[in-house]
């Protein structure tokens, strides 16, 4: 059993996830925290997380530091996607064990699934069919990460519990307009369209100048920067985005992901996560969602009214879909007591104000 004065290890502090657990355990009282930057700690390293590991010796391990990223970014850099996360997972894991930590919570993503599991999808539909061409890599990377964590638990008595977050957005997110995932990078195209259709260019090279655009920042030329942007589908007259926009998705408040993953973290043991008895253990995580969906569509409709931006949105069918549905079911989560309070439009207008205080991470690495 943690109390408040345990020290607690959160791979990925500076991260969507990691930051808000981090803030999370600290409004509860728990200010033993211990985390590190890529520059500090290479998790890749397995001698270099050793070496942590030995001096730090801490009683639980939140493992929310990953290598993310869109659509797109998943198609194109696919050994980039299985490689890194499944060798964080090994090296934290592993020195997590070695160690003798007490608890450890890994953090997934409900992409785990088949593309054409049943919906809403049950933790049971786990590798019952193939998975979503476009991100398989990271999935099975995450997949592998979760079958760790059960696999320690059924041979040594660990107590390592996976939750399986769904899509998330929330303060600290990452805006690239390529990489970043769906909702953030709607924000700031239709953000940046709103700038340049209302002509207001301090505040266009203002973004920029926090996030460059392949090179483009706030000194160059309007005309540069006019031609950068467009190549995003970014004009003063229209947005263009991916896809059809028919897909539909589940949104979760990033602030609420990490609620959750604490409330699991302290209050759910191994044991509660499967049925007594069971003769075949297995899926004994988590889905962490609203158990609500909508469609890209309806989710840029709702960022064009929040931004007020009064030009077209425009959808590019070349670009692909991914999955054209994906709803966690969370009657599990809702069993072991928690459930989610902020609904999508209150949280597109707290992450567009966050946006604008012009706050940059650096996401490159977490």
């Amino acid at each position: 059993m943690l109390d408040k004065s345990s020290k607690i290890y959160v791979a990925g502090h500076r991260g969507l996830v990691g930051s808000a657990i981090w803030n999370n355990l600290m409004q509860r009282g728990f200010t033993n925290l211990v985390g590190r930057t890529h520059k500090e700690l290479d998790l890749l390293d397995p001698i270099a997380v050793r070496e942590f590991f030995d001096k730090e010796q801490p009683d639980a391990v939140v493992l929310a530091a990953a290598h993310v990223g869109g659509i797109m970014a998943n198609l194109q850099y696919r050994a980039d996607f299985i490689y890194r996360n499944l060798q964080i997972q090994q090296n934290v894991i592993d020195e997590s064990f070695r160690h003798g930590v007490k608890k450890l919570l890994f953090l997934g993503s409900t992409c785990i699934y088949p593309r054409e599991a049943m919906q809403p999808m049950k933790e049971e539909a786990l590798l019952t069919s193939p998975l979503e061409y476009t991100n398989e890599p990271y999935a099975i990377a995450k997949i592998a990460g979760l079958k760790m964590c059960e696999s320690f638990n059924l041979q040594y008595g660990t107590n390592y519990i996976a939750v399986m977050p769904t899509n998330l957005y929330g303060p600290n997110d990452n805006f690239h307009l390529e990489n970043s995932h769906v909702l953030p990078a709607m924000i700031r195209k239709i953000h940046l369209a709103k700038c340049l259709n209302t002509n207001n260019w301090e505040a266009v090279r203002k973004d920029i100048n926090l996030r460059p655009v392949e090179g483009v920042d706030g000194n160059c030329t309007d005309q540069e920067i006019l031609d950068k942007l467009a190549k995003f589908g970014i004009t003063p007259q229209a947005v263009t985005l991916w896809g059809t926009g028919k897909p539909l998705r589940e949104f979760l408040w990033s602030e609420e992901m990490a609620d959750a993953s604490v409330h699991v973290l302290l209050n759910v043991d191994f044991k509660d996560t499967y049925a007594e008895g069971a003769k075949e253990v297995r899926n004994c995580h988590i889905n962490v969602g609203t158990g609500k969906e909508l469609s890209i569509r309806e989710v840029a409709e709702k960022i064009m009214k929040e931004i007020d931006f009064k030009g077209k949105l425009q959808w590019d069918s070349s670009k692909p879909d991914g999955t054209m549905r994906k709803l966690t079911d969370v009657s599990k989560l809702h069993a072991l007591g928690w459930h989610h309070k902020v609904e999508i439009d209150e949280g597109i207008h707290r992450l567009y104000e966050w946006y604008l205080k012009g706050i940059c991470i650096n996401h490159q690495t977490t």
